[in-house]
């Protein structure tokens, strides 16, 4: 009986191993690392960068084909396209290693709303892939760039998001959970980062662009996007976008240029940043405030007559930075209170948290008429800790007679 039992249960449990029923082989699947999405004709154009992966893998430099793949095929909705494209690509596309995805400016300012609901709903999908903004261009066309230091061009453009908001701070990084989480509040704008493309398009599609020590064909990270609602609306610029970085706190490190007392500039590194936006009520209405703390360095010196040693001069560069960082996140205000009353900095969320009960009355219309109006007070605070490995620059002991 006991051996009976033991077969019998041996065999249940076979009927429970489903194998790999629903396997896919790699050499059916067109691993996509890119999208773009677009818009013509009212109906959606959608480009796929997928990944050669016989001139990834070769050992020798390849057989003188390109890395990557577009197809690109047009759709009444985003999901039709897709599987459209299969009409033109022998494999199946798959998405789950999808790094990038970049939006053409023109559908950006018709509205992006429509598109998220495939992003989202798609079991392939993962949602910590960066989004961006083709500025002046299409988003099919700047997939079809090679690139020059690395093989698939979405990894130079996902490295250089990260790399430039570490160590330049003029641009976001932002993925699928985070932008539907900025669109759906009611106290926050969304952005995106924009991402230009510099020379010609056609070019920058064959080898020869990336067999050049200068590339016919470059991509460049430039300016912030505002969005009101799901619509682009417009731009911040490189000194904007770092001002708005500074005040999120978003910011690792980054250069900032102080003018010398007499000619020329010095160079502030900022290294370590820490900044927190609060909104409280006063005297019954609504008060924004933003405070940033940095540490920072000395960079370089282009100053004749700048003495370090002295703490009067080292005091006087931190102001002259707090000055700079101070102007920059005015500017950014400025524009989005001014210009595109679109709360980019999270204002209206900042006195959700604070003030619940006077959020209720107001959130229906705070974008609109409050943040506009919202005065916003800036405490900045810089703090010089090194001045590098020299103390004054030779600058001043080399004789121009």
């Amino acid at each position: 009986m006991k051996r009976f039992l033991l077969i019998f249960l041996a065999l249940y449990l076979v009927i429970l191993l489903t194998g790999c029923w629903n396997r896919k082989e790699l050499n059916e699947l067109a691993i996509v690392v890119g999208m773009g999405i677009d818009k013509a004709d009212e109906q959606y154009i959608v480009t796929a960068q997928v990944v050669n992966p016989g001139e990834i893998a070769a050992k020798d430099g390849g057989g003188g084909k390109v890395p990557v793949v577009v197809f690109q095929e047009k759709g009444e909705t985003i999901f039709e396209a897709i599987r459209r494209i299969t009409t033109v690509s022998p494999r199946k596309l798959y998405f789950s290693h999808l790094r990038f995805l970049v939006y053409g400016e023109e559908v950006a300012r018709e509205g992006i709303g429509e598109t998220l609901d495939s992003l989202t709903r798609d079991q392939e999908l993962r949602t910590d892939f960066y989004i961006t903004v083709a500025k002046g261009a299409k988003g099919g066309d700047i997939l079809k760039v090679l690139t020059a230091l690395e093989k698939i061009p979405v990894n130079q453009l996902y490295d250089s998001l990260e790399a430039s908001l570490r160590n330049w701070a003029p641009t976001v990084t932002v993925t699928l959970d985070k932008l539907i989480t900025e669109l759906i509040s009611d106290g926050m704008n969304a952005k995106l980062t924009g991402i230009t493309l510099i020379g010609d398009e056609e070019e920058g599609e064959v080898l020869d662009n990336v067999q050049r020590t200068i590339p016919h064909t470059k991509l460049k990270y430039q300016d912030i996007a505002v969005f009101k609602g799901d619509r682009l609306v417009g731009w911040l610029n490189e000194a904007e976008s770092k001002g708005l970085n500074d005040a999120l706190g978003n910011v690792k490190s980054t250069i900032v240029e102080v003018p010398c007392p007499e000619k020329g500039l010095a160079g502030i590194e900022i290294v370590r940043t820490k900044s927190k936006i609060k909104t409280e009520l006063s005297k019954g209405k609504p008060k924004g405030f933003v405070k940033f703390e940095a540490e920072a360095n000395v960079g370089n010196v282009q100053c004749k007559t700048l003495d370090l040693t002295n703490p009067k001069t080292i005091r006087d560069l931190e102001t002259k930075t707090e000055n700079e960082i101070k102007g920059a996140i005015q500017a950014a205000l400025k524009v989005a209170q001014d210009d595109y009353q679109a709360d980019i900095f999270g204002f209206g969320e900042a006195l959700h948290r604070s003030n619940p009960d006077y959020w209720k009355k107001v959130k229906n219309n705070w974008k609109q008429q409050h943040f506009k109006d919202l005065p916003v007070e800036l405490n900045i605070k810089v703090k010089i800790r090194r001045i590098g490995t020299i103390k004054n620059s030779p600058i001043n002991k080399i004789n121009t007679n």
